[in-house]
């Protein structure tokens, strides 16, 4: 459950002090490690809708937001000149979870986590788009790539054929969970996006809680409009639920945790693991194993994403270092 806030790694590439020789990759894998056992648990849950399961880990959010709040007297909405934007990041923030979800129901786990990898590439376009950001030959490079890799777990019959192996359920669920988890990149991207236009005159929790409470309402309504409101039929899924949105916290603490302490470049990598995770646990609970065509496909999608990262990395670093001139 791949929720990284990418933009961080700016804020990272500049810090050089940190406690012990690698701890900010080890928060980093174990970050990756518990986003992953949380998509593992989530495509364990039987009869509880996506759309529900990211109510609960909204709700799991604004318990952990709150007090974050209160302590540092942040407010409940934010500078006025601001609100337009938190709204959006957490309009567009909580849809890309929901729509995440939802993918990890419908098709092989690995294949929804490596699409949704994806994300710092279209924010590398849409911050060239909205924000007149530089965009190289190398970040075209990285998106061609990307959409390679995207088409190689996609599959599409007009290329591969009619025959489709090595997915879950028919094709039509198969390309609904690609849609969902590409538009879920893409999503994220623009969260991305506007959380650099914001800058860092908003408070981290502020940004969360927006996201936690716009997301709750979110699902809701979509709920209500699917009638798909159920409680969980057994304990094993309650407690799952449970689980669910612990881990995800868990998740999201530590890769702050490490995007404080190491250079960016680094952790970039290492964020790689959570594919690697993805594809272990597939095998190991799941008992689905991959395809050539979705290893092929992720291996195109982990080098762009991880490309984009490290080259805006050592843009950053560049700049501290003239500005230090």
């Amino acid at each position: 459950m791949p929720f990284t806030n990418w933009n961080l790694l700016s804020v990272a590439g500049t810090k050089k002090k940190f406690t012990c020789p690698g701890l900010g990759l080890f928060y980093t894998i174990l970050s990756a490690f518990l986003f992953s056992v949380a998509s593992l648990f989530l495509k364990k849950i039987e009869d509880v809708h996506s759309v529900e399961i990211s109510a609960f880990r909204c709700v799991f959010q604004m318990a952990f937001v709150l007090p974050g709040l209160i302590y540092y007297k942040t407010g409940f909405l934010g500078p006025k000149g601001k609100r337009v934007f938190l709204f959006f990041r957490g309009f567009l923030g909580s849809g890309a979870m929901i729509l995440l979800y939802y993918a990890f129901q419908v098709m092989p786990l690995a294949d929804a986590t490596v699409i949704t990898f994806s994300s710092p590439v279209f924010t590398s376009l849409l911050a060239w788009i909205f924000l007149k950001e530089k965009y190289s030959l190398w970040d075209l490079l990285f998106t061609l790539f990307t959409i390679t890799g995207v088409v190689l777990i996609a599959r599409p019959p007009f290329l591969f054929g009619s025959s489709i192996t090595g997915i879950e359920g028919n094709y039509t669920n198969h390309l609904k969970g690609t849609i969902a988890a590409v538009v879920s990149a893409v999503s994220t991207a623009s969260t991305f996006v506007i959380l650099r236009k914001m800058g860092k005159s908003v408070s981290y929790f502020l940004s969360i809680w927006y996201y936690a409470v716009i997301g709750l309402i979110e699902c809701i309504v979509a709920l209500f409009v699917i009638d798909e409101w159920t409680l969980p039929y057994c304990g094993t899924d309650r407690l799952l639920l449970i689980l669910i949105g612990l881990l995800g916290l868990g998740g999201q603490i530590f890769i702050t945790k490490a995007l404080q302490i190491e250079k960016a470049g680094p952790v970039a990598i290492m964020k790689t693991m959570d594919v690697v995770f993805a594809f272990i646990l597939q095998i190991l609970f799941l008992n689905h194993l991959p395809t050539w065509w979705t290893v092929g496909g992720a291996l195109c999608v982990v080098a762009s994403s991880s490309g984009t990262a490290i080259r805006k990395w050592q843009h950053n670093s560049k700049k501290a270092k003239e500005n230090e001139i």
